[in-house]
């Protein structure tokens, strides 16, 4: 199959399958048959580079730790957000699919589901070579291929681990599946910038699906004042908050989790947040309710010109 034979596929197969979703949306509609079912699915987002990757798989690792089966799906073309569970870069879904000429019937699981650090099973679901296709038909895809398999019946927890800012439906495509909506941001403008838009996205979809939005996860922050005065005049609130220690930055170039890091007060610190918000979050976070600024406001409300 040729590149651009590929190209149209993926695109083709997205335009048969889309059908409205909300006024003056483009999204591709999720039919019935790939809901998530009897699994607590969280979709984390914020800006790029902010640490989804390490926020996700250590919340991944701690709910393992909670005795729940876990399952990763990063929707980034780098596919790497699961590498410091697996230790390597993984072959996406869309490679695998490639390689049978996208003929899905002649995949096993182990082609491209791997069991990483603590029991997680890892999915990298990749996306189409930039300037071409849908990175939201990419995600359906890979959960579509993990439904005809049967993956998602015996799994507790899925966590999709989501690429950048929120600048169109599919980069949007995990909130159809999700329960809750979780960014991670740091006590900057552009993250809170980054943030607000993921915020306005979530709301968007929650008027037709089911997700809604859970909080914001404050990462690699000395302060929070930033983010409180965001949060006060949206009714956005923080769920954990995580320290701009080293330790965290070197777990990523030692291909390791933070709970596999040398013991220390600080790390241990960090250990016990995340499992203190996976429990939260297993337990049931109230959904927020959070109205997003205008850009405008935003550059008021944190002393901008």
């Amino acid at each position: 199959m040729t590149a651009v034979t590929r190209h149209s596929l993926i695109r083709g197969a997205a335009a048969r399958a889309s059908r409205g979703d909300g006024e003056g949306s483009t999204q591709v509609h999720m039919e019935a048959a790939a809901r998530i079912e009897g699994a607590k699915v969280f979709a984390v987002y914020g800006k790029g580079g902010i640490g989804k990757s390490t926020t996700s798989s250590n919340l991944s690792v701690a709910f393992s730790k909670l005795g729940k089966r876990v399952l990763q799906i990063g929707c980034d073309p780098k596919h790497d957000s699961t590498f410091t569970l697996t230790k390597r870069l993984m072959p996406t879904v869309i490679d695998v699919l490639e390689s049978v000429d996208f003929h899905a019937e002649e995949l096993r699981p182990e082609d491209f589901v791997f069991e990483g650090y603590g029991g997680v099973l890892c999915v990298e679901a990749g996306g189409p070579p930039a300037g071409t296709g849908c990175g939201g038909y990419v995600v359906g895809q890979t959960v579509k291929l993990l439904k005809e398999h049967h993956l998602l019946e015996e799994t507790d927890v899925v966590i999709f681990d989501v690429l950048g800012d929120v600048v169109c439906g599919g980069f949007a495509a995990p909130l159809l599946h999700a329960d809750r909506g979780l960014i991670v941001a740091a006590n900057d403008f552009d993250s809170i910038f980054a943030m607000n838009r993921i915020v306005a996205a979530i709301g968007a979809k929650a008027k037709n699906y089911g997700v809604r939005l859970g909080g914001v996860i404050v990462n690699r922050s000395a302060g929070t004042d930033q983010i409180e005065r965001y949060n006060a005049a949206t009714g956005l609130k923080t769920l954990a908050r995580f320290p701009d220690l080293d330790a965290i930055r070197r777990s990523r170039l030692k291909k390791a989790t933070l709970f596999e890091m040398g013991a220390s007060p600080e790390l241990e610190a960090v250990q016990a947040e995340y499992l203190r918000l996976a429990a939260s979050l297993w337990a049931g976070v109230e959904p927020v309710e959070a109205g997003p600024l205008k850009d405008r406001e935003i550059f008021d409300l944190l002393g901008f010109d």
